[in-house]
């Protein structure tokens, strides 16, 4: 009976977690963008990268899973005021990517020129794990999913914190294999069905930014009794 009910449990976070990061990350989105930065690299070197970009992906999540409302409380930032400022990050985000002009794929022809030169493991982190797959966005949530998590036992941080570590490990996961397929899911959309797809994607962004914004907002307003209390 106790078996099944932490196991049940153990499901419930990690899908509750799992579908709340990954609609945020969207690694089908991110793969596109990853391709048109990496066109110069050979199909070994974008593979090794895109792993390299999920164990990065991992790391971050980890931390922010584990560590990241200690930091805030450290730093004496809400959660509230982080979901604001992170939704208004993703927010912008999915706008320019949304306002991009077709004039931008120039911009794309001339990436390779600037980024040929520098290491592949350089770019590994900076700039496509962060800002570009763990964003402002997903570590928000990542903190607002381990500030809400409570711990009333033993079995309880337990079921709690292996979750977590599945929810990092499944999402870095996902990330994988949509960046390192990322040429054949262009080739498989087209110019225009990709144009199409980066418009939905970053229109998707704009909303779960203007979401989480709302989400911040909600709790400032909640406060506000208890502050005139």
């Amino acid at each position: 009976m106790i078996d099944g009910f932490l196991v049940a449990r153990l499901l419930s976070d990690w899908l509750f977690g799992y579908s709340a990061l990954i609609s945020i990350i969207n690694p089908l989105g991110g793969a596109l963008v990853f391709h048109g930065m990496t066109q110069w690299l050979t199909t070994q070197q974008r593979a090794r990268l895109a792993r390299a970009i999920a164990l990065n992906s991992f790391a971050v999540l980890v931390v922010a899973l584990f560590l990241g409302s200690r930091v805030l409380g450290f730093f004496g930032v809400s959660l509230e005021a982080l979901r604001i400022a992170g939704g208004l990050a993703v927010a912008v985000s999915g706008w320019r990517m949304l306002d991009e002009e077709p004039e931008g794929r120039r911009r794309e022809d001339r990436a390779p020129a600037a980024l040929d030169t520098a290491p592949v493991e350089r770019m590994a982190f900076f700039p496509l794990t962060l800002p570009l797959t763990t964003g402002p966005g997903s570590i928000a949530a990542s903190v607002a999913l381990g500030a809400e998590r409570g711990a009333a036992g033993l079995s309880d941080l337990l079921v709690s914190a292996v979750a977590a570590v599945l929810v990092a490990a499944a999402v870095a996961a996902s990330v994988w294999l949509a960046y390192a397929y990322a040429a054949a899911l262009v080739r498989r959309l087209g110019p225009q069905g990709t144009l199409v797809a980066s418009k939905l994607a970053a229109f998707l962004l704009l909303c779960i930014g203007a979401e989480i914004m709302l989400t911040g907002m909600a709790g400032v307003l909640r406060s506000v009794p208890e502050l005139r209390g």
